[in-house]
This record gives structure tokens, C-alpha cells and sequence, in this order.
């Protein structure tokens, strides 16, 4: 069992930054064998992949519309990921959902909700003015 927990959403003003951490915890967890992705769901839309950060080399990959502006990081010591997003727009208001797989996820498949075995609960974004 693994426990997800993300936090750091709020509400930010357009062109703000937001940085999102998402910790796991369980026994024997460690991100040298999990993958992590970030997920998002706004209002009236369907849940999509944001980012992933590859358990072996920390490869990271984004989605189109996140490309450039958020940034994946990891620091292995506190099994944590964190989710840096700058210039955010109102159309990256949402719930963001942190999941967890064991093993690695490839260009082709990380955004791919099946493919993720442990959910957090989410944490809401919302930028507005």
C-alpha cells in the first residue's frame, strides 16, 4: 500500500506560479522505483496527464500544453515530487492528482491513468483575477 498526498494548490493570479508537492509514503517506497505523474481534472472535462518523472533516470515528460511553463522535479530523500508551474492561465484551473506506478513509464504511456496504481485525493488550482 502507498499513501499519495498532494499538496500547495491555491488560487493565483494569471501569469502567477504555484508549486505543487505530491509525497508518498508506504513500506519500501522509494522513487528509485516509482514512477510519479501528475494529473489534472477541470470542471466538466475529462482527468488528463499533465507530467511524469521516470523512476530510473528522473526523465521527464509534459504534456503539449504545459511544455515550457512547469517543471518536474523529484528529491529521492524525502520521496517526494514536486510540480513547478509558472505562468499559469485559467485554463490550468483544476483539481491536480499526483499517481504513483512501480517501474517505469516511457513517452507512450505516461499519460495513461491505467497504467497508475495509487491516487491522492487531489489538490484544487485556481488562477483568476
Amino acid at each position: 500500500q502507498v499513501d499519495v498526498v498532494e499538496s500547495g494548490g491555491g488560487l493565483v493570479q494569471p501569469g502567477g506560479s504555484l508549486r505543487l508537492s505530491c509525497k508518498a509514503s508506504g513500506s519500501g517506497f522509494t522513487l528509485d522505483y516509482w514512477t510519479v505523474g501528475w494529473f489534472r481534472q477541470a470542471p466538466g472535462k475529462e482527468r488528463e496527464g499533465v507530467s511524469s518523472i521516470k523512476n530510473t533516470d528522473g526523465t521527464a515528460y509534459y504534456s503539449e500544453s504545459v511544455k515550457g511553463r512547469f517543471t518536474i522535479s523529484r528529491d529521492i530523500a524525502k520521496n517526494t515530487v514536486y510540480l513547478q508551474m509558472n505562468d499559469l492561465t485559467p485554463e490550468d484551473t483544476a483539481t491536480y492528482y499526483c499517481a504513483t506506478e512501480l517501474g517505469p513509464l516511457d513517452g507512450g504511456m505516461w499519460y495513461e491513468e491505467e497504467y497508475y496504481d495509487y491516487w491522492g485525493q487531489g489538490t484544487q488550482v485556481t488562477v483568476s483575477s
